[in-house]
């Protein structure tokens, strides 16, 4: 089994004609979403509003096979991200978050023994007293012996004390088996110029690694996907070209597919990540490159199906 953990939200997303249309999302709610659809046996652990987009937002996990057993439900709002959309089809956000029902989560205790993986990231691991919560979930459960990934998906607009934020970001790092996060991310921790070369960013990411993640998954936008081994290889996949409506949701996407192609090989341990070869990588990354693009075919963070991927 594997458990994702983090905010549930509401994207407000334009249309041609510029009205905002409410769609489901937040990072981990798009990752479990993701991994659900291809399969995965998934289980959702947030606090979600009891308000309508809340009985949506859980509605949506259910009919994407996830587990909602972990679901807290309470009576503050949903958190609300407006989405600003480029010619290219990238996305920024502005959030309404203040004394929603996600950052109020509860620590659940000690996750079942069945809990081969966890996954953290974005929101949830910023906004206090959540963040707090989140990260005591991810320490203890990486001393479980729980495969842990965490894609930072930063939102800097969110983050008041940009040093604490990456002084903790690095204090996680000896707790995770798998990080994942994108190029713009990385400059953005490693406080590198947006235009950095991807090389000293490879340097930053072998220095994050070497902290403890068993592998580093960067995803490069129309450069396709690439990760650093345990081995200190970086191994590479191009872009799936794709007419892009929008990018909200894949790198989640991204992210969702890795686990599940993990479950997939029962190689949801840091161990087994970290002995992935080099055509298992490529595989791995083709794959999560495949089902990320076809989000970004279609408005709003809709990964897709098992059968949309040709799997069975």
């Amino acid at each position: 089994m594997i458990v994702v953990a983090g905010e549930a939200l509401v994207d407000l997303v334009p249309t041609a004609g510029g009205a905002l249309v409410p769609r489901p999302g937040g990072g981990p709610y798009n990752v479990a979403v993701a991994a659900g659809r291809l399969g995965a046996p998934v289980a959702f652990l947030s606090r979600v509003s009891a308000d309508l987009f809340g009985d949506r937002l859980v509605e949506r996990l259910r009919a994407a096979g996830v587990g909602t057993d972990l679901v807290q439900r309470g009576p503050e709002p949903t958190t609300l991200a407006v989405v600003g959309l480029a010619d290219d089809g990238s996305a920024r956000y502005s959030f309404y978050v203040e004394g929603t029902a996600d950052r109020l989560v509860a620590d659940p205790g000690p996750l079942p023994p069945t809990v081969r993986a966890v996954s953290f990231g974005t929101l949830s691991l910023v906004l206090e007293p959540g963040a707090s919560t989140y990260e005591r979930v991810l320490r203890r459960e990486a001393e479980r012996g729980a495969l842990t990934a965490l894609d930072p998906n930063v939102r800097p607009d969110l983050i008041r004390d940009p040093a604490a934020y990456r002084a903790r970001y690095a204090s996680w790092l000896p707790h995770v088996g798998l990080l994942k996060l994108s190029v713009d991310d990385a400059r953005w921790l490693a406080e590198l110029p947006p235009d950095a070369p991807e090389d000293a960013v490879l340097d930053v990411v072998r220095d994050w690694r070497a902290a403890g993640p068993a592998a580093v998954v960067l995803t490069l936008g129309s450069a396709g996907l690439a990760v650093l081994t345990g081995g200190d290889e970086v191994i590479r996949v191009p872009p799936v070209p794709v007419d892009v409506v929008d990018t909200i949701g894949a790198g989640d996407t991204v992210q969702g597919a890795l686990l599940a192609w993990l479950h997939d090989r029962d190689a949801l341990s840091a161990e087994a990540v970290r002995g992935l070869d080099r055509a298992e990588w490529t595989r791995a990354l083709t794959r999560a490159g495949e089902a990320a693009a076809l989000t970004c075919s279609r408005a709003g963070a809709e990964p897709p199906f098992g059968n949309e991927l040709g799997m069975t």
